[in-house]
């Protein structure tokens, strides 16, 4: 027989805990694509509320699907702090948003979502290449938590207002976050918690830089912050 034919005859058949942790990280991957497309501010905070409480319920599933207890309580925690404090902190900031409008970079929003199936599709396909295996979660997983990472990397560098930026830059803890729970589920819990709470650091860092942006300039574009001096 074939040895190409005897790999996929020996090649185990997928899980159920396979198929489902699979489907979760690409539903991370299009709420990474909603943000890149949305158009209004609160409608990028939303979807990244969204986000992080998918990823905390991939947590969730690994914790029922590999018997790690622990996970649970990271799950806990992770939806707290990043579908429910994040969000309500940002949305304050909006609040009294001189503008509801994200700035468009030099390139449409078409272009946008090209650059990043483009630049999805190279992380996803050079991570299966790699030929990496987890006894936690599917390779398929690292390779989608990858190209969440890349997309959030365009939303940061092509759009041009300081929320996308924000918004991007939690996004991309949210890929970090997956692609540890598929190479290092097993991390203490403390080391788990403590990239939560860097997470909210960059919230309060993030979030003067809002403030300090909208009472000075009354919106929220960086497009003439190269200008500022001393």
């Amino acid at each position: 027989m074939h040895p190409l034919v005897l790999a996929a005859v020996s090649r185990p058949a997928p899980t159920v805990f396979d198929g489902t942790a699979n489907t979760v990280a690409v539903i991370v991957l299009l709420l990474e694509f909603g943000m890149l497309r949305a158009s209004l501010f609160r409608a990028q905070v939303r979807l990244y509320a969204a986000q992080s409480f998918v990823v905390s319920v991939l947590a969730g599933v690994v914790a029922v699907g590999r018997g790690v207890p622990e996970l649970f309580i990271l799950a806990a925690v992770s939806f707290l702090l990043k579908a429910v404090i994040v969000p309500l902190v940002m949305l304050r900031q909006l609040r009294d948003s001189p503008s509801e409008i994200a700035g468009s970079g030099t390139l449409g929003v078409a272009s946008e979502v090209i650059v990043s199936i483009i630049v999805a599709g190279f992380g996803f396909f050079a991570v299966g290449a790699l030929g990496i295996h987890s006894d936690v979660l599917p390779t398929a997983a690292l390779s989608l938590a990858v190209a969440v990472i890349l997309v959030s990397f365009v939303l940061m560098i092509l759009r041009r207002d300081v929320i996308s930026q924000a918004i991007g830059f939690f996004s991309l803890e949210n890929g970090v976050s997956m692609a540890s729970l598929v190479v290092a589920a097993g991390l203490p819990l403390i080391l788990e918690v403590a990239f939560l709470f860097d997470l909210l650091v960059a919230v309060v860092v993030f979030g003067v830089i809002i403030r300090v942006q909208s009472q000075r300039t009354k919106s929220y574009s960086t497009v003439h912050l190269d200008r500022l001096r001393g």
